[in-house]
């Protein structure tokens, strides 16, 4: 029996390791096998606190993990599929279902981050591992030479836009829109490279190919009836995330989009179950904001524990 356990293990959920652990709660982390944190394909972090030349996103959830482990955090790679309320020596606590085994505890954090949104258009999927990706820093170095398009306008779209240009001879972001939506320092170093050009007002309709990707079919997104080809060698898509909580939706309650609603105290409508990061409703998801919401989730659930076992200074009902 455990105090709390932790679903994921990026920013949010390892922060949310190290005060739980450090607080000597027994804490589990379940880290999905098919999901990791999206951060460890970041190829650099540079708005980060401390690290002003910047940081692979790799060696920073690294270090995480390594300061979570070191104050007692237990680690088990296993995917979630279900969480079911039960009752342990007369206390309200939580069972978490696994492929391989459950395991519980009084306490559930959430902390299950996001994945990358799907265009779900012709050739997409056919063409995912063969010539379309979500991940430049996983399979830039198989483009070198090469022109590639980006699709998307924000921040996560630029960033690795600017990496692909240190393989690619040529990359055109695609946008639906006539602007970017990222931040004005991506965008100044994105207009400033000479290999990256954009393609606006453009939705792409279909990715074409034969054994691999070898062009994208676009629309004018202000004229429909304009089309035109691009013949690329890649497409990398970066249109948007999508929230890993498809088990919990109905347990917890979630906005339209699937993001857990919390409150100030990270607390979910499921009483004992909390939720920090990207997986839930918030205006900026960052790593810097999701170690913030991990720490208060993980304070949070011991003033819980401490009330459901009697000990709390301050009733939590209270609060």
């Amino acid at each position: 029996m455990y105090d709390t356990i932790i679903i994921g293990s990026g920013p949010a959920g390892l922060t949310a390791g190290i005060y739980a652990s450090r607080s000597k709660l027994k804490t589990l982390m379940l880290t999905s096998q098919a999901n990791p944190s999206l951060i460890t394909t970041t190829d650099i972090v540079e708005n980060y606190p401390g690290f002003p030349g910047g940081i692979n996103g790799y060696d920073l959830i690294e270090r995480f993990k390594e300061q979570a482990v070191s104050f007692g955090l237990e680690v088990v790679e296993d995917d979630v599929i279900s969480l079911e309320q039960i009752t342990h020596d007369g206390k309200e606590a939580w069972r978490a279902n696994t492929h391989e085994a459950a395991y519980e505890a009084f306490t559930v954090i959430l902390a299950t981050g996001t994945e990358y949104a799907r265009l779900d258009v012709p050739g997409e999927q056919e063409y995912t591992g063969r010539g379309v990706s979500y991940c430049a820093t996983c399979d830039a170095p198989f483009y070198r030479d090469a022109h590639v398009a980006v699709v998307g306008g924000g921040n996560a779209a630029i960033q690795e836009a600017l990496f692909l240009t240190r393989f690619a001879r040529k990359v055109t972001v695609i946008h639906r829109r006539d602007r970017l939506r990222a931040t004005k320092v991506l965008q100044d170093q994105a207009f400033a490279n000479d290999k990256i050009d954009f393609a606006w007002n453009s939705i792409v309709d279909e990715i074409i190919g034969d054994t691999v990707v070898k062009g994208v079919r676009l629309s004018d997104s202000t004229d429909p009836s304009k089309k035109r080809t691009i013949d690329v060698d890649g497409v990398f898509i970066f249109t948007g995330n999508v929230p890993n909580t498809g088990f919990v939706r109905g347990l917890v309650a979630c906005d339209k989009d699937g993001f857990i609603k919390v409150d100030a105290m990270m607390r979910t409508s499921a009483k004992g179950i909390f939720a920090c990061g990207d997986c839930t409703e918030k205006l900026l998801r960052q790593v810097v904001t999701a170690c913030g919401d991990g720490a208060t989730a993980a304070f949070a659930s011991e003033q819980y524990i401490q009330d459901l076992k009697g000990n709390a200074y301050v009733s939590w009902e209270a609060r």
